[in-house]
């Protein structure tokens, strides 16, 4: 990344945050159909619901400071590992496929989280309270299903470690 400061450092973190969770949506709206574990399903579909709309926010809030959901760096590389393993699962089938996809999307939500956490500083210096207020509730979204998310892909690996 180069030098960013200022402004352009905060469009920075919204583009990277839209696209990554644009490839959250992507990922879970994928897996809400095809995982092999019915909670696991359950709990996806019901983070898609508020990912979807968390998306919109993202966009919404990220537009005013320029930020479209460019795809840079550290989401490009993240986006690409989730489009590899959810080919890879939904063209093999085998559960340790799904294992890593499922484990690739766990890794796209911590990454929300941080992404939250520095929005929040950055509302919180600036005094920005709508952003604030929409990054708050963001990172604690993103920890709840992080965790509920987190149990089932510890579930599903005591399940394929018992075939």
């Amino acid at each position: 990344m180069p030098d960013k400061t200022g402004e352009e450092f905060i469009k920075h973190e919204f583009d990277e945050a839209i696209a990554v969770q644009q490839s959250i949506v992507d990922a879970e709206t994928a897996l809400a159909g095809s995982h092999p574990v019915s909670s696991a399903k359950t709990a996806i579909k019901s983070a898609l619901r508020r990912d979807k709309s968390y998306l919109r926010e993202l966009q919404t809030l990220g537009a005013k400071h320029g930020a479209s959901g460019e795809v840079e760096d550290v989401a490009g590389g993240l986006k690409e590992l989730m489009e590899q393993t959810l080919e890879t699962a939904q063209s093999e089938g085998a559960d340790s496929d799904f294992y890593e996809a499922h484990a690739v999307l766990l890794n796209l939500k911590r990454k929300q989280m941080d992404s939250a956490g520095a929005m929040l500083k950055i509302a919180r210096d600036q005094k920005d309270t709508k952003l604030r207020d929409a990054a708050l509730e963001f990172e604690r979204a993103q920890k709840a299903t992080s965790k509920d998310l987190a149990a089932e892909l510890a579930s599903y690996a005591v399940r394929i470690a018992k075939a």
